[in-house]
């Protein structure tokens, strides 16, 4: 049997990146941090104390931004879900009746990242966390 994989992180797109951030620290008192172009122009965003980049808060997770582009797709906010090997896990979205939307990307200090689509059309991604 699988062995459940946690929810670690959120996404959602973006039009304009400061006005977005300045929004969410407005009405949530979270903080953000501007990646720049080397990095996609992402935008974390933390929502809980950390410690090493990471929640200190049992269950709380932080999440980031990234701009509207409009040859991607999964435009939309998604929750990431952590994954031990990303490539074992395409292959059971897909086994289970869902849709990986490419190749896995390298993101830098972080690891393998892929969006899918489940069977119920709802778009999610996975992470594998660099070791």
């Amino acid at each position: 049997m699988q062995k459940p994989c946690p929810v670690v992180h959120f996404e959602m797109p973006y039009h304009d990146a400061s006005r977005a951030a300045a929004f969410y620290e407005a009405a949530f008192g979270w903080r953000s941090k501007k990646m720049g172009p080397e990095m996609g122009d992402y935008v974390l965003m933390e929502t809980t104390e950390t410690e090493n980049s990471r929640p200190t808060t049992a269950g709380a997770i932080n999440g980031g931004m990234f701009p509207l582009k409009a040859d991607h797709p999964a435009q939309m906010p998604l929750v990431v879900i952590a994954v031990e090997d990303i490539e074992a896990a395409m292959e059971r979205v897909t086994e289970a009746g869902g849709r990986v939307h490419g190749s896995p990307v390298t993101i830098p200090d972080v690891g393998y990242y892929v969006a899918f689509q489940d069977c119920e059309g709802n778009n999610a991604a996975m992470l594998q966390p660099q070791t």
